[in-house]
């Protein structure tokens, strides 16, 4: 009991003080209102204008037609009525049903209207779907919708105008992070459809305060997963198009979103591999957000040119040669008050070698708390060291991080990075691991600053076979062996693959032949 105290402090007390006080106001606040019988309204009167949008990124086909819907791999027909709180396939599925991303797909709009005009009907029952995430989301996909088509329709319109009132009376100031980025960029569509003064003031305070906080000096976003960078690329990129395309306020906001938008293209071009793929670093998984070459020809149709940067800040390095890409961490969990997406990885990579994954990240197939989500978030899911059976950093609960490894020591050369952390400090241990570079091969060392039993691991893509390990890896045969594994590159997807294990107690070698 006292370990599980201890664990929940070492956990809050990276918050920040706004986050602990919204919470607290938040639930005093809806326990009063529903002693008081207090309810919102669904419709309010609205006026609007029909926005001009240059074309945007549609990233997926997720709504077959006939009430028919697949998200997260997992698919679901509605016989009759539209259930908008089905839950069986747990709650990100319920929200992706409430966001509306499929408005941009290709369909008849009669039938697309027919949807929304049945969200409509059920928002009085309505749980996940009035939630301030969802309606964000919601809101910028129907105003996206209804202005490439040009459309007006007033209870659409009074619906909407409602749904972000709700919005902005529950502003996520109690998450942060990318959850408030996405209100502040969902508000400035709302701001801009309805001519909303109050919408747009709340949307620029947050954003000039956040994206200055959330975007990393070497470009990244501070939450440190890839595919979370994706997306709020995509939504700053959808802002700029709002604002370059729409003059209903002329001030800095634009010039501000640019200057931030091309630094984060900066950093995108860096950390992708060649082909555009990410690496599923900590909460990062393929078929969510958009691809990065998608948002590389986004950002050019909107005249825009990424920075040059050098990764820095954000812990991540990428090693380029003639034959292989490695992408590599050597930073610290991201971000400090806000970890949910980490992963206990410190000192984790991947591999790519011609153009194809050889070493992966395990992946994420899943956001529900589980064994599962246990599993992908812990040390022993990723390519580095683990000492007794214990986490580098004490990742629990689905999305918490209470006591976390840290880079004590980084030396980086020409072909040659060395890295400690001291993640294991219970132990009384630090782990070092050296990466030396060359043309056609790579070294890999590992050294422990006292004697204890340890193993490091290599997770192999599910097209490397046994033989392909023997063949292009060197290490310790006698003290390894070559088990199976799940490889989630999407969720709710499990695929066989391999994963080398070295016991050790003190220092180990691996090289890699390319």
């Amino acid at each position: 009991m006292l370990s599980n105290y201890l664990r929940l402090y070492n956990t809050v007390k990276f918050l920040k003080f706004e986050q602990i006080a919204y919470r607290l106001y938040y639930f005093s606040r809806n326990r009063i209102r529903t002693a008081l019988g207090e309810n919102y309204k669904f419709s309010k009167s609205a006026k609007v204008q029909t926005l001009k949008l240059q074309k945007s990124i549609h990233i997926r086909d997720v709504y077959l037609g006939k009430k028919k819907f697949e998200f997260l791999n997992l698919n679901k027909k509605f016989d009759s009525a539209i259930d908008w709180n089905f839950d069986k396939h747990g709650k990100l599925w319920t929200y992706n049903l409430t966001y509306f991303d499929y408005l941009s797909q290709s369909r008849d709009k009669d039938e697309l209207l027919e949807l929304i005009y049945s969200f409509i009907e059920s928002i009085p029952n309505m749980k996940d779907g009035l939630e301030p995430f969802p309606i964000s989301l919601r809101g910028m996909n129907w105003i996206k919708f209804l202005s490439y088509n040009h459309i007006r329709n007033q209870k659409i319109d009074d619906s909407l105008y409602a749904q972000y009132h709700i919005l902005l009376d529950n502003l996520e100031y109690h998450l942060l992070g990318n959850h408030l980025l996405e209100n502040a960029f969902s508000l400035l569509f709302g701001a801009y459809y309805f001519e909303d003064e109050t919408f747009y003031l709340k949307s620029k305070k947050i954003l000039n305060k956040e994206l200055n906080i959330q975007i990393l000096r070497d470009g990244a976003h501070f939450e440190l997963t890839p595919m979370y960078h994706q997306i709020m690329l995509f939504r700053l990129l959808d802002c700029i198009n709002l604002l370059k395309n729409n003059r209903w306020q002329n001030d800095d906001l634009l010039d501000f979103l640019i200057e931030k938008s091309e630094l984060m293209l900066g950093w995108l071009e860096h950390i992708s591999y060649e082909n555009g793929d990410i690496p599923l670093l900590n909460d990062s998984t393929n078929g969510i957000a958009p691809h990065s070459l998608d948002l590389y020809a986004y950002a050019k149709r909107l005249n825009l040119t990424s920075r040059k940067i050098l990764l820095s800040e954000s812990g991540y390095r990428k090693i380029k040669k003639n034959s292989y890409e490695m992408i590599l961490d050597v930073g610290e969990i991201g971000a400090k008050f806000i970890p949910g997406h980490a992963h206990a990885d410190t000192l984790n990579f991947e591999l790519r070698v011609k153009g194809r994954p050889f070493i992966v990240d395990v992946g994420l197939s899943t956001y529900e708390t589980s064994q599962r989500r246990v599993l992908e978030r812990s040390t022993k899911s990723h390519n580095t060291v683990e000492c007794l059976g214990m986490n580098q950093s004490d990742v629990w609960g689905g999305f918490r991080v209470a006591n976390r490894a840290s880079i004590v020591k980084l030396d980086e050369k020409e072909n040659y990075i060395s890295a400690i952390h001291n993640g294991y400090k219970k132990l009384g241990c630090l782990h070092t691991r050296t990466w030396k570079f060359y043309n056609n091969r790579i070294i890999i060392e590992d050294n422990l600053s006292r004697r204890i039993k340890s193993i490091s691991r290599l997770h192999f893509h599910p097209s490397v076979t046994k033989e392909d390990i023997y063949k292009y890896l060197l290490f310790d045969v006698e003290n390894s062996s070559i088990k199976q594994y799940h490889y989630s590159p999407e969720f709710n997807t499990h695929l066989d693959a391999f994963v080398l294990e070295i016991e050790f107690e003190k220092e180990v070698n691996i090289e890699i032949l390319i």
